[in-house]
C-alpha cells in the first residue's frame, strides 16, 4: 500500500498511468509540485518530494461525476467521504432543474421547499440569491471536492412565475434570461432542465428556446432531465434536439434510459437521434448511471400537473375525496389521453417502487421497503400509502425505482457519447440508492474486470477526459505536465461494495486521491483536508 507524508513536492514512483485519453496505460513517474503536476516520466528525480511507491497500482485523473445532487450535502458535510473514497475530485451540482439558487425575496420559501423535495428538509439560509452566494457558502467552511454548478431551470422560473402552469409572456421570458445571464456571468457553468418536475414542467417551447439562447451567448451547456423516459423518450429527445438546433447551444442529455417493461428496447433507437443530431452538427453528449433502477423523490409519482401551485395546493387537493379519487385513476390506471405521460406504477408496479428516504421520524421503519410491503404492513393500499406520505412528509420522501433494461443499460454505458454520472441523492441517516457510494468504483471494477463492458482505459475516459471537456475544465481530466493535480490512485481490487439492501458500504481499491495537489485520501482513508473549490 503506498505510504503518503507531507512535504511540497510528491513523487508518484512506478504507477501504471491511465492518462484519461483511451491510450493504454503506461508505467511512468510522475511528480506533484504545488497544485499541478510537475512531470511524468521514467525515473524521475526524487529530490525534495516526498515518495509513494505505487508499484502495480494504476494513477488516473481525478474522476468528474458528471451528474449528482450534492448541492445541498457539501455544505453541511464538506468532507465528503463517500466521493473521495471513489476517487472522485469534481461534482457536477445543479442537476435536473434543481439548484439553490437564485430565488428572490418572493421565490426563496418555494424554492426551499422545491428543493427540499428532493434531498430532504432544506433551511431558508441555503437557499442563496444567486451563484456567488453559494459560491462563498461552500468555500467559506472549506470543501474536500471541486464543485462545478448549474443553474437549475426551476429557481429561474419560480422566481418569475412561481408554480404557474402556463406559457411564460415575452416579459416573463425576458425577465427569465435576464436572471439566468447573472448567474452564468457569476460562474455558473450553464443551465439544466427538469422537464418533468414542476414548475419546470410547465415551460414550452418558446421559454426553453430563449433560455437556450442566453445559454449560447455566455458560451455555457444545456443539459436536459428531458420530459419523457418512458413511451415518449424518443419526442422528448427529439424536443431537446430542436432546442440546441435554434440556439446553437452545447448540449448534454441526463441519464439516458428507457423505462419501464413495455418501453424497454428503445435505447439504441435514440442513440440513432444522438447520432444524426452530431451528423448534423449538433454538439449533444449523454451521461447516465452503472445501476438499472433509478431514484427521485415520491412526487414523481403523480402527473405533473397535479403540482400547480406547489405543494399546498396539491394537499388540498388530496384532501378533496374527487380530486383525490381522480389523481388515483392517473396513477393506478394512467390518463386515457395518448399524448400524456405515462404513469410510472402502471409501467413498472407498486411492487417496483421502494421507499428510500423520509423526512419524518414517525415514517423512518418505512425506509428500505417496497411500497407493496409497506402498505400491507400498515394495513392500507399502495396509494393510500403514497398519500400518506406526501401529507406527513410534506413532499419529502425519497424513492428507489427498478425500471430499466440491463440490455439498454449496456448500450448506453459502452456509446461513444456516454459519460458517467452517478446521479446520486446523498441524505445522511436514511436508506439511498447505492449509486451515490459506489458507482465510478463499479465502473472502473465491476463493469470493466467482472463483465467486460469496457477496457480500464475508456472507462476512465468517460470518468476524467470527456467530462471534463463538457464542463469546460480545460486544465483537468488528463496527465500532462501543467495540469491541475487532482489525481486518484487505484489498485486491482477496486469494487464497489454498496448494494440496494446495504447502500452506504464505502468502496475498496482506491488508495490515495489528490484534489489540486493535497491528498483528500491517503492510505485509503480520508484525511479530512479541503483544498476543493467552486469552479467558475
Amino acid at each position: 500500500m503506498p505510504q503518503i507524508a507531507s512535504g511540497k513536492d510528491t513523487l508518484i514512483r512506478n504507477a501504471r498511468l491511465i492518462d484519461g485519453t483511451g491510450a493504454p496505460w503506461f508505467e511512468a513517474d510522475l511528480r506533484i509540485s504545488g497544485n499541478r503536476i510537475a512531470a511524468i516520466g521514467a525515473a524521475l528525480s526524487a529530490e525534495g518530494a516526498d515518495i509513494i511507491d505505487a508499484r502495480g497500482c494504476y494513477l488516473a485523473p481525478g474522476f468528474i461525476d458528471a451528474h449528482c445532487h450534492d448541492d445541498l450535502i457539501c455544505l453541511r458535510e464538506p468532507d465528503r467521504p463517500e466521493k473521495v473514497l471513489q476517487g472522485v475530485t469534481t461534482l457536477v451540482v445543479g442537476n435536473c432543474c434543481f439548484s439553490l439558487y437564485p430565488a428572490t425575496a418572493g421565490s426563496a420559501e418555494m424554492l426551499r421547499l422545491h428543493f427540499s423535495g428532493l434531498a430532504g428538509e432544506t433551511r431558508p439560509d441555503e437557499i442563496f440569491d444567486s451563484f456567488d452566494g453559494y459560491k462563498q457558502a461552500l468555500e467559506g467552511p472549506g470543501v474536500a471536492l471541486n464543485l462545478v454548478s448549474l443553474v437549475g431551470h426551476a429557481a429561474i422560473r419560480l422566481a418569475v412565475l412561481g408554480y404557474e402552469r402556463r406559457a411564460a409572456s415575452a416579459k416573463e421570458i425576458a425577465a427569465m434570461q435576464a436572471l439566468l445571464a447573472q448567474q452564468l456571468a457569476q460562474g455558473a457553468a450553464g443551465l439544466s432542465l427538469g422537464l418533468v418536475y414542476p414548475p419546470s414542467a410547465f415551460a414550452d417551447t418558446g421559454e426553453l428556446n430563449a433560455l437556450a439562447e442566453t445559454v449560447r451567448a455566455h458560451g455555457k451547456l444545456l443539459t436536459a432531465h428531458v420530459r419523457s423516459y418512458e413511451a415518449g423518450l424518443l419526442p422528448s429527445i427529439d424536443e431537446f434536439i430542436a432546442i440546441l438546433r435554434a440556439s446553437g447551444a452545447a448540449g448534454l442529455l441526463s441519464h439516458l434510459q428507457s423505462a419501464g417493461k413495455p418501453n424497454w428496447g428503445a435505447i439504441p433507437k435514440a442513440l440513432d437521434r444522438l447520432e444524426a443530431a452530431r451528423a448534423e452538427g449538433i454538439d449533444i453528449s449523454f451521461d447516465m448511471y452503472p445501476y438499472p433502477a433509478g431514484s427521485s423523490y415520491m412526487l414523481q409519482l403523480l402527473p405533473p400537473a397535479a403540482l400547480e401551485g406547489g405543494i399546498d395546493a396539491l394537499l388540498a387537493r388530496l384532501r378533496d375525496p374527487t380530486q383525490r379519487e381522480a389523481l388515483r385513476v392517473l396513477v393506478e390506471e394512467g390518463d386515457p389521453d395518448p399524448h400524456a405521460a405515462q404513469s410510472k406504477i402502471v409501467l413498472i408496479g407498486w411492487h417496483n417502487v421502494r421507499i428510500s428516504a423520509t423526512a419524518n421520524p414517525a415514517l423512518k421503519p418505512l425506509e428500505g421497503k417496497s411500497m407493496v410491503d409497506a402498505a400491507r404492513e400498515l394495513g392500507i393500499s399502495p396509494f393510500e400509502l403514497m398519500v400518506r406520505c406526501i401529507e406527513e412528509d410534506q413532499g419529502q420522501t425519497g424513492i428507489i425505482m427498478f425500471q430499466l433494461d440491463e440490455a439498454d443499460l449496456r448500450a448506453a454505458f459502452t456509446h461513444r457519447l456516454h459519460m458517467v454520472g452517478s446521479d446520486g441523492i446523498p441524505r445522511p441517516g436514511t436508506k439511498p440508492h447505492p449509486r451515490a457510494y459506489g458507482s465510478f468504483p463499479r465502473v472502473a471494477g465491476r463493469l470493466t474486470r467482472e463483465q467486460g463492458w469496457l477496457t480500464l482505459e475508456d472507462a476512465v475516459r468517460r470518468m476524467t477526459a470527456m467530462p471534463a471537456q463538457r464542463f469546460g475544465l480545460s486544465d483537468r481530466g488528463i496527465l500532462r505536465p501543467g495540469m491541475i493535480a487532482d489525481l486518484t490512485l487505484f489498485d486491482e481490487t477496486i469494487m464497489d461494495k454498496a448494494t440496494f439492501e446495504t447502500p452506504t458500504e464505502m468502496p475498496a481499491g482506491i488508495r490515495a486521491v489528490f484534489v489540486a495537489g493535497e491528498a483528500v485520501v491517503a492510505d485509503g482513508r480520508s484525511t479530512f483536508a479541503r483544498p476543493g473549490r467552486a469552479l467558475t
